[in-house]
């Protein structure tokens, strides 16, 4: 069965939220309309609520790029999407691409979570194979490491995912709100919501990694002389 037709299967299983995202179905003779959770009343009201409309899937790169104050979306899954517009969609597969630019291979990642086939790198073999500049993030360490969950991931720094990987196979992530974080929004229930999965630290977090393993050299040096 193809992503699409499954992602119909959930949504007449009840499910109408991804991430930031409402999905509605048959409005206005659309089978579907996407918008920001936000804006949903508006959405269904007459002229779409005076909300900015779009037809098709064409528009939803742009949409998901900048905040609304005009930064940049360093990552799509943050939760920063901006609201004030609306998307009609005529079928599953359009809907399927539309979503996929907004949070890119999300739906897919739950029907692979859902069929035991979602393979998920742990941080140390993602560190692993970094190089050039990003070579130094290797060294961060376990407690460092830790900290730096707490201080980057989670809805609490803007991220609205689900943190699937450890820092190694045989190390967990400490239990904190970024680790509990069930990956949707605005305390929906998994009945209503499709969960936005975290397989591997993003490129921000490696990011950080080497930010803080170069922290943690120099204190080391500081210690020793």
């Amino acid at each position: 069965m193809s992503i699409a037709l499954e992602l119909r299967n959930l949504l007449r299983s009840g499910l109408h939220r991804i991430g930031q995202l409402e999905i509605q179905a048959n409005v206005y003779g659309h089978p579907y309309l996407l918008c920001h959770e936000s804006d949903a009343e508006l959405s269904t009201q007459p002229a779409y609520g005076g909300l900015d409309f779009h037809e098709g899937p064409g528009a939803a790169r742009d949409l998901s790029t900048y905040a609304e104050d005009g930064s940049y979306r360093f990552t799509k899954g943050q939760t920063n999407l901006k609201h004030g517009w609306v998307m009609a969609l005529e079928t599953e597969e359009d809907l399927r691409q539309a979503l996929d630019q907004f949070y890119p291979a999300a739906v897919g990642l739950i029907f692979a979570r859902r069929s035991g086939t979602l393979e998920v790198e742990n941080l140390r073999d993602k560190l692993d194979r970094q190089t050039g500049m990003y070579r130094f993030a290797r060294t961060i360490s376990d407690a460092g490491a830790q900290r730096l969950v707490q201080e980057v991931c989670g809805p609490a720094h803007q991220c609205a995912k689900r943190i699937l990987w450890k820092i190694a196979a045989n190390t967990p992530l400490e239990d904190s709100d970024a680790s509990r974080y069930n990956g949707i929004p605005g305390g929906l229930s998994e009945a209503e919501a499709i969960p936005l999965l975290c397989r591997e630290a993003c490129n921000h977090f490696v990011a950080e990694c080497r930010r803080v393993s170069k922290e943690e050299s120099l204190q080391k040096q500081k210690q020793e002389a």
